[in-house]
Parts: structure tokens; C-alpha cells; sequence
């Protein structure tokens, strides 16, 4: 688990929310021998980097006790061996296949996630469509914000946390084929990149621009 952030106290917290499932403040206080407002302390403040979330619970007279739990973000934070395999994964491919079928492949499986994911976020505006991406994409470990920019009509999605940055570092193909699988996602936009942290950013940033209700098929298979 990443401990550049975390305190003793902190991770021990997020480590027995991890094996529990959940607990309250008072349960956690008691395990890890702190007081119960030093543990209610330590919780706000892991809420708010989106580690845990609460919920209350009525055991009985009195006020309800919130119940904590880790959020996807939160198990994020304990390495699973998933990212390792996969990268491994990727490097025996690389070696074994010819240069160009580790493009091809990652671009059908940004086809395949597009469609999902346009399935997964529904109809609606594009704000309330982005909205659901936004949430969908924290369910899977990122952390993306969408904005509308000032002047026509486009929206920035941003992503300051990525799921396979460490995946991204060695093979730059898996940023195009999230950029495909926006592209995917979202058909009646036009996408393009206006951010990269591997070229210095701190964040990933797409441009979502809705299409011209005239444009011809030609134009749309020409973006995508």
C-alpha cells in the first residue's frame, strides 16, 4: 500500500477496513488503542481523499454510528498483484508478437470497453452523460473531474489519477486506446487529447466537442 501520505494510524485504519469490511469509529479507536475523536480525526480526513465513505446506522437509542468502509479508491491502494501480472502480460507480447498486433489488439479492446461503457452511462445530455462516466471511471480507480469550457459548447474531462499509469509509462499505446475508447463512448463528439502527464502534465485531458448535427458519416468515421 502507498504510504507516501499516509500516517501509522491511517493505514492500519484503511488495513482493517480492508479486512472487515466495515466498522465504526469506535471499533477502530478500540483495535488500534487511540481515541475514538482522534479516530473520527483520522477518518474525516481519509474521506476526504476519497479512501472511505460512511453511512449511518441505527444500533439502537441514541444517535445512528456511521459505518465506514473503503471506496474503490481506497482498495486501489493495495497493490493486488493485477497491474504487475498485467504488465508482465504485456512486455511477453510485446516480445512475441509482431510490432504492429499489440496496436491492433489494444484497439479492439477500446471498441469493446467503449461499448460498454456507452451502455453502462445511458442517454441523456452529454453533462449528465460525462457525470456518469466520471463515476463510473471512480468505481474503476480514477479520479476525473469534466468541466464545460468557456466558449463552444466543449467539455474537459480531466483525469489527475489514472488505473494503469504504470502500465501507460512503458507502453504509451494504452493512452491511444483510451482516447479511442472515449471516442467510443461518446459518438456523437468529437475527442481529442489536450493533456498528457507523460509529456509533463499532471494530469490526462480530453476535449469532448458535440458534432455538428449535419455532419456527414465520412466526417464521423474520419474522428475516430
Amino acid at each position: 500500500m502507498s504510504s507516501t501520505t499516509q500516517t501509522p494510524t491511517r493505514e492500519a485504519a484503511l488495513t482493517l477496513l480492508l479486512r472487515q469490511g466495515e466498522a465504526t469509529a469506535a471499533d477502530l479507536s478500540e483495535q488500534l488503542a487511540v481515541s475514538v475523536q482522534a479516530m473520527r480525526r483520522h477518518l474525516r480526513g481519509l474521506e476526504e481523499e476519497g479512501l472511505v465513505e460512511a453511512s449511518p446506522s441505527a444500533e439502537g437509542p441514541g444517535r445512528p454510528s456511521n459505518h465506514w468502509r473503503l471506496t474503490s479508491i481506497g482498495r486501489h491502494q493495495f497493490p493486488d498483484g493485477g497491474e504487475q501480472f498485467a504488465l508482465g502480460l504485456l512486455q511477453s507480447m510485446a516480445a512475441s508478437l509482431p510490432p504492429d498486433m499489440l496496436t491492433r489488439l489494444l484497439r479492439q479492446q477500446a471498441v469493446v470497453k467503449g461499448a460498454s461503457d456507452r451502455l453502462l452511462i445511458g442517454t441523456g445530455s452529454l453533462a449528465e452523460r460525462l457525470g456518469r462516466l466520471v463515476e463510473l471511471r471512480r468505481q474503476e480507480g480514477y479520479v476525473s473531474e469534466c468541466s464545460r469550457e468557456a466558449e463552444g459548447g466543449s467539455w474537459c474531462m480531466r483525469e489527475f489519477r489514472c488505473s494503469v499509469a504504470r502500465l501507460a509509462d512503458q507502453f504509451p499505446q494504452i493512452c491511444d486506446q483510451e482516447l479511442q475508447q472515449i471516442r467510443h463512448t461518446f459518438p456523437d463528439c468529437s475527442v481529442e487529447r489536450v493533456h498528457w502527464r507523460l509529456e509533463g502534465g499532471h494530469s490526462c485531458g480530453f476535449r469532448l466537442t458535440p458534432r455538428s448535427a449535419t455532419a456527414s458519416p465520412v466526417d464521423r468515421e474520419s474522428d475516430g
